[in-house]
C-alpha cells in the first residue's frame, strides 16, 4: 500500500478553509465584486504556495473533473475532497465563533442557479486543464487559474451566489443539492471537453 500523502492533504484542507473564509467574508459584504476578485486572488496564491504539494485543487468540482480524465486516483480523489470538505467545515465554525453574519444561500435551488453553478464552474476546470496538460507556463499558472475562477464567478453571479465549489457550499452552510451537484457537473464536462480539443 502506497504511503499516505498527508502533506497533499493538509494543503488542501488549509487552502479550503482559506478560500471557504474569504468567500464567508465577501458574501456577508453586499459588494459585487468582491467574492470573484478575493476568491480568485486566494486560489492564484494556493496555486503558487501549495500547488507543488497537491496540485491546489481546493474544490471538488476540480478534483472530480481531474479524475474523470485519470489525473488523479479514485482514492487519492476521495481523501482529496474529505481535506476540502473538513476545511470548509472548519472555516464555517471560525467564522461563526467570531460572530460574523453568515451569507445563506440554501434556500436558492432552481434550474438557472444550477446551469450558472455549471457553467461557472466549467471556465474555472477549463482553464486548469490548460495548466494540467502544459498549456500554460508555470509563472502563469496562478494568473490563469485565478482569472479563471474570477470569471466563474462573475458568470454565474448573476443567477448564483457564484460559490462553483461544493465544499464552500457546505462552507456556507448550503444544504442544496444545486449548489452541491452542478459544480460537479461542470467540472466534468470542462475536462473531458478540454482533453477531447487537445488530442
Amino acid at each position: 500500500m502506497p504511503p499516505m500523502n498527508y502533506r497533499a492533504y493538509v494543503a488542501e484542507l488549509i487552502g479550503t478553509a482559506t478560500l471557504t473564509l474569504s468567500v464567508l467574508v465577501t458574501l456577508s459584504s453586499g459588494l459585487a465584486l468582491a467574492t470573484p476578485v478575493a476568491a480568485g486572488l486566494t486560489l492564484a496564491l494556493f496555486v503558487y504556495t501549495i500547488g507543488p504539494i497537491s496540485g491546489s485543487h481546493i474544490n471538488p468540482a476540480v478534483t472530480v473533473g481531474l479524475w474523470s480524465i485519470a489525473k488523479i486516483k479514485t482514492d487519492e480523489a476521495i481523501k482529496y475532497i474529505l481535506s476540502q470538505v473538513v476545511g470548509a467545515f472548519l472555516a464555517l465554525q471560525l467564522v461563526s465563533l467570531l460572530g460574523l453574519n453568515i451569507a445563506n444561500v440554501s434556500a436558492v435551488d432552481s434550474l438557472a442557479v444550477g446551469v450558472a453553478e455549471a457553467l461557472g464552474a466549467f471556465f474555472l476546470v477549463f482553464g486548469i486543464c490548460s495548466v494540467v496538460y502544459g498549456k500554460v507556463s508555470d509563472v502563469a499558472s496562478g494568473i490563469v487559474i485565478g482569472g479563471s475562477l474570477l470569471l466563474g464567478i462573475t458568470a454565474a453571479a448573476s443567477f448564483s451566489n457564484g460559490v462553483l465549489n461544493p465544499a464552500v457550499a457546505i462552507g456556507i452552510g448550503s444544504v442544496s443539492l444545486t449548489y452541491l451537484l452542478a459544480p460537479l457537473v461542470g467540472g466534468v464536462a470542462a475536462a473531458k471537453l478540454y482533453t477531447w480539443l487537445i488530442k
